[in-house]
């Protein structure tokens, strides 16, 4: 056994104003098997998590759903803790960055800053919304990115190239929460001065302050990136009021920025813990201290974590964490999750559709290495290896053996500590130790599975089925059967950390109290009593991962406003008067060229010629037209003056086409003959 650690381990913060879908369960999933590898080695390993609550976006959702902030962030912790508990994830504290732990450490923290010359305020010019008469926080401003002009990117970076900047270098930008474009006002605000740190986060990304590294080699290559120009931005850790935060000490209507208090809620979570169970504080998170502390986070927050998280403790007397472990995205069937096609998968319909969590966490594990590489949920492949692996290799050595031991052996075992068979499986114990260690889980389970596969193959030699009908074979067949049940025994210690809750059924199968690492290395002694086999663990039927997509389906129609028809179509929509009518400019247009549109299913581009102009306008009729090219030549009918509309990352449309269901409720465009010339009125 290694020598005892102390850890701390965090997962990143999920955000209160949305379900848990499977793409956070990566996370979680990846940080928890880490967790309680490092307990069944025996270290002593602490997991804390929290809910991130504050900011804009939680104080409009709270104001649409007609409760308070407070109301909203208590009844999202609750669905969120259940549905990770419900994937069997393990912390031992999960928390709210509302909280007064984090109040203190945040405030704590600004003045330590403060002091030591790393906050200054400046007059800014920040963008506000004239008809919401608020100011707009970064993922309330969205336009071309001012490095790589992708568009409709965020107004604090950029999900295409990673660049970190300031609302304002946006080009183009407008309000995502009314549209309008946004003014210029000008505000005091409060900044850390990150560019100051440069030096040491050089040091610290590239390992030279302890002589190891801190980040994966794909992390530090991307830090190096932002770092050889000296083009750290000093950081804007403040917004003004209205907003749903902690105010800034000594600042009326200043709040800190959600991404300066939300790391903190690590501090936080681990305090509240500290404060239950009486640890100490300062070992985990003290300028000297010597436990160990790690982050695991997806890639997208990597600069916040990296930089400003890292810069922030060191520059108020706090020590670095020893490792920040970024993940990829999860894409199912090679592609991003999909509301429209039902893979937008939320963790609660997974678990009230009664899929074993454990099939989820045992794919996902096999997926994942320590690179930052996307992972895919291939639903085909996900069904074939669960039933393969856990049905047909592993849970298969149990089923086979159990019986035996409890009809011709009174449920007692041989010592079988000499088994050249345990003897190829204990010394692959440390091997699948340090995959563990080093998150390449998907290496672990390949060697487990391989130990699992030379299992069955002596199963399928020695034929206990066939020894049980042989006289004189009783020895023979008790040997037998006891390595097969020894060799669950230990693979089931080597899977513990992915399947918690099939190992502890196996372990009470096995009647051992408790399994540790190392019950990886050694065997159950002579006449030891096995309790009865029951049935571990079902197949997958590729009828619940079709009803799982489908209730996705349907969550999101759910999600729509109900409306209750008297028909076959549509209820009627409000009344409009003769006056809202004779607005309506309907003209004949020309579709000059008609194509697909790049990720999305629904959405065809089109190309008119409205006689006056040529627009490009999108239409969500995709299903319809199967070869949108087809259409070109086509006289359809188009509104002229509707206005233009920001059509999330695919550009503008300028007007709408006009459309109407069939008798199958399939959406077909309104067409004129061909005789008839562009720009030509309707109606």
């Amino acid at each position: 056994m290694t020598q005892k650690r102390k850890i701390l381990v965090t997962s990143a913060l999920p955000y209160a104003n949305g379900a848990i879908h499977l793409g956070h369960m990566v996370e979680h999933i990846q940080t928890d098997i880490w967790v309680r590898f490092q307990k069944l080695r025996g270290h002593e390993c602490h997991y804390c998590c929290a809910d991130d609550t504050h900011g804009t976006p939680i104080m409009l959702a709270a104001q649409k759903q007609g409760m308070t902030p407070e109301q909203m962030i208590a009844k999202t912790h609750t669905e969120h803790l259940a549905d990770f508990t419900g994937f069997g994830i393990a912390y031992d504290n999960y928390y709210s960055t509302h909280s007064p732990e984090n109040k203190s450490h945040s405030e704590r923290i600004y003045r330590a800053l403060k002091a030591n010359n790393k906050i200054i305020s400046k007059n800014i010019n920040q963008l506000f919304d004239p008809e919401k008469q608020m100011f707009l926080p970064d993922r309330f401003v969205k336009g071309e990115c001012p490095k790589c002009h992708a568009k409709d990117q965020y107004g604090d970076n950029c999900e295409v190239c990673g660049t970190t900047y300031a609302p304002t270098d946006l080009i183009n930008p407008y309000s995502a929460v009314s549209g309008a474009t946004p003014i210029m006002k000008e505000t005091e605000h409060f900044f850390f001065k990150l560019s100051d740190c440069a030096d040491y986060l050089k040091a610290w990304t590239s390992g030279e302050t302890n002589g190891r590294a801190h980040l994966q080699p794909e992390a530090l290559n991307k830090m190096n990136e932002w770092l050889k120009d000296g083009e750290l931005a000093d950081w804007d850790i403040s917004r003004d009021a209205p907003y749903f935060g902690f105010e800034i000490p000594d600042e009326p209507n200043k709040y800190f920025y959600v991404w300066l208090d939300a790391p903190v809620g690590y501090m936080a979570s681990f305090q509240n813990l500290c404060e239950r169970n009486g640890l100490n504080f300062d070992d985990f998170f003290g300028k000297d201290s010597q436990a160990e502390l790690y982050h695991f986070i997806g890639k997208d927050i990597l600069y916040f974590h990296a930089l400003f998280w890292t810069a922030m403790l060191e520059y108020s007397g706090h020590r670095a964490p020893n490792g920040i472990f970024a993940h990829g995205f999860l894409t199912v069937d090679g592609q991003k999750m999909s509301k429209s096609r039902g893979t937008f998968i939320t963790a609660k319909s997974y678990l009230d559709l009664g899929l074993n969590p454990e099939w989820l966490r045992y794919y996902i594990a096999a997926k994942l290495n320590s690179k930052i590489e996307d992972i895919d949920l291939n639903l085909n492949d996900f069904i074939a290896r669960i039933n393969s692996d856990l049905i047909g290799k592993y849970i298969n050595i149990a089923s086979r053996a159990a019986g035996f031991i409890h009809k011709k052996f009174s449920g007692s075992l041989k010592d079988v500590s000499q088994s050249t068979l345990i003897k190829q499986l204990t010394e692959q114990s440390e091997s699948i130790a340090q995959d563990y260690e080093s998150r390449e889980y998907n290496k672990a389970l390949r060697e487990i599975m391989g130990l699992a596969d030379l299992v069955n193959e002596y199963v399928d030699a020695n034929k206990p089925w066939e020894l049980a009908k042989q006289d004189g074979m009783e020895s023979r067949l008790h040997e037998v059967c006891s390595e097969l049940i020894n060799a669950f025994k230990i693979l089931t210690a080597y899977l513990f950390p992915v399947l918690p809750n099939l190992s502890a059924q196996a372990t009470a199968f096995l009647n051992v109290e408790k399994l540790d690492w190392t019950h990886t290395v050694s065997t159950l002694p002579e006449n030891h009593k096995i309790n009865p086999y029951n049935h571990l663990m079902q197949r997958i039927e590729e009828k619940q991962v079709n009803d799982l997509i489908e209730a996705n389906k349907q969550s999101i129609q759910a999600a729509a406003p109900a409306q209750t028809p008297t028909s076959d179509y549509a209820p009627v929509a409000e009344q409009c008067s003769f006056d809202d009518f004779m607005k309506v400019d309907m003209r004949v247009a020309k579709v000059l060229n008609c194509e697909a549109v790049e990720g999305s299913t629904k959405l065809l581009k089109f190309n008119l010629d409205f006689g006056f102009e040529q627009r490009t306008i999108f239409s969500g009729i995709a299903a319809s037209y199967p070869n949108p090219s087809e259409l070109n030549g086509t006289m359809v009918i188009a509104i002229a003056n509707f206005a233009p509309r920001k059509m999330a990352k695919f550009g503008v449309s300028e007007g709408m086409i006009l459309s109407a269901a069939d008798k199958d409720h399939n959406l077909k465009l309104l067409t004129v003959h061909e005789s008839a010339k562009p720009g030509d009125k309707v109606g």
